[in-house]
């Protein structure tokens, strides 16, 4: 991973020494001491300077200050450990203001004199270091700043704030790093890469194949242990559910082949039927158990009837603790009823799931995943000629095959291989996982077990990495022509 790391409060102690410059400077004022404890830090209004009395005083004495800092406790230890792990580490600062003299020549001999090991080394333009993060690739960034994390989180670049003296009380929802070792540890614990299962009904609606080929693209953050292909069934199309299941396990083959990923000993076939039929045997029920009880734990992305799925808890209830279902399903909790295409299709199988008392993540369709709309003119800007792939998924979404031409549309079960992806694009709440009425409508509860509800997706974000992606040619060895089957 590219790991970003500001500097003060990070890897130096500018708190204690700040607060003690402060204090004693105080003495030679007022000597009025603390009057606001509770102030973000000693800079601010944590003494009764006026502001041109503390500026004054850093543009004196900033300097200094810099050269008396000494690293945090473990923070050259941890760093090397980083480094010998593989990990690329970038230092982000806006030590060049208005109050530094020479911050980068005291910077770098500071670094040298504590030996913290290092590959890069960034003087931000502005206290908002989106931007450089961007241009450097960090994938998550480490900074004592509420208002800094903020801006990253917005920009789409995970962060956590580390803790300060002063800055706990202000996070305000914001992810939490304690010290060193808890850095090392949520570091490690990102870079694992995720085992995943992708269920899909692949054949069923265009935004199937961009999700499947997001996937494949991200192979940096996943571990695909199986793609699973779900039932489907349009009563307009004269298909049988068994007919669109061989067609969504040719596609997805083709998207495999197409992004040199091979689809042998990993993409299985499912349901040829629905829940209430009473069949619980197949090929892909029989692969989720297989590699749910073999992992610590699986997470299964589920992005059609969530049928296959529900068989394989039945089946063998064991997996219920080993893994985790984010699902794209339903509407939204605020809307009347669930007429959306995922959950009716197979409503004895979403109760199966909520009953089961599985870890859950739900992203409603209409509401939610419904943000996620663009339009062919988007597609073709960003897509159209970087590769064959990429041509066939701009054709695709005017015309599926199932539905009349569009120009516009919602490419919902991208939202699904996002979420996953990185969280921090998406706004969510703890529920009681809810009872299903007879209208398959929600009725909420309070003695459910607790469930994870997507309220809002930053759709920005997840196009702007999802174009990204599927256009980058570096990011995976994909043919310059169709594969044979295509």
């Amino acid at each position: 991973m590219i790991i970003g790391l500001d500097i003060d409060n990070v890897i130096s102690d500018w708190e204690n020494v700040c607060l003690a410059y402060f204090k004693k400077e105080d003495r030679k004022k007022r000597n009025n001491g603390i009057i606001n404890p509770d102030a973000k830090d000693a800079t601010k209004d944590m003494f009764d300077w006026s502001d041109a009395e503390k500026d004054a005083f850093l543009c004196e004495k900033m300097d200094e200050m810099g050269k008396k800092m000494k690293p945090l406790r473990g923070a050259k230890e941890f760093i090397g450990q980083l480094k010998q792990d593989g990990h690329t580490v970038c230092l982000l600062t806006h030590r060049k203001n208005m109050y530094w003299k020479n911050p980068e020549t005291i910077t770098k001999k500071w670094l040298k004199r504590y030996q913290i090991p290092y590959d890069k080394l960034v003087f931000t333009k502005t206290t908002n270091k989106s931007p450089e993060c961007i241009e450097n690739n960090v994938e998550i960034m480490f900074d004592d700043s509420i208002s800094n994390c903020n801006q990253l989180i917005k920009s789409g670049i995970p962060c956590y704030v580390v803790k300060t003296m002063q800055n706990e009380v202000y996070k305000k929802g914001l992810s939490m790093a304690y010290d060193w070792e808890d850095i090392y540890k949520i570091i490690s614990r990102n870079a694992q890469k995720k085992k995943v299962i992708l269920d899909t009904d692949t054949f069923n609606e265009c935004d199937d194949q961009f999700a499947l080929a997001y996937m494949l693209k991200s192979q940096n953050k996943f571990d695909i242990e199986a793609i699973t292909i779900a039932p489907y069934h349009h009563s307009k199309s004269g298909e049988t559910i068994a007919e669109g299941t061989e067609k969504s396990y040719q596609e997805a083959c083709k998207i495999c082949r197409w992004l040199n990923f091979n689809p042998e000993g990993k993409v299985f076939k499912g349901a040829t039927n629905y829940l209430k039929d009473g069949i619980i045997d197949n090929d892909a029920v029989n692969k989720i158990i297989e590699v749910a009880l073999k992992n610590e734990k699986t997470y299964i992305m589920a992005i059609g009837a969530i049928t296959n799925v529900a068989m394989a808890i039945l089946k063998e209830p064991k997996i219920i603790e080993r893994i985790e279902i984010v699902w794209l399903g339903g509407n939204g909790f605020g809307l009347s009823d669930n007429n959306e295409f995922n959950f009716k299709q197979d409503v004895q199988a979403v109760k199966a799931v909520f009953e089961s008392g599985v870890r859950l993540t739900i992203i409603p369709a209409k509401g939610v995943a419904s943000n996620l709309m663009t339009s062919i003119y988007e597609l073709r800007h960003h897509l159209q000629g970087k590769s064959a792939l990429c041509d066939y998924l701009c054709d695709i979404f005017c015309k599926d095959g199932y539905h009349s031409y569009r120009d516009r549309r919602v490419i919902w079960d991208i939202s699904v291989i996002a979420y996953l992806i990185n969280e921090t694009w998406f706004e969510v709440s703890q529920i009681n996982c809810p009872k299903i009425n007879d209208n398959l409508s929600y009725q909420y509860n309070t003695s459910n077990h607790q469930i994870t509800l997507v309220n809002y997706i930053h759709a920005r974000l997840v196009y702007q990495d999802l174009f990204k992606k599927l256009a980058d040619s570096n990011a995976d060895t994909a043919q310059s022509e169709q594969p044979a089957d295509a």
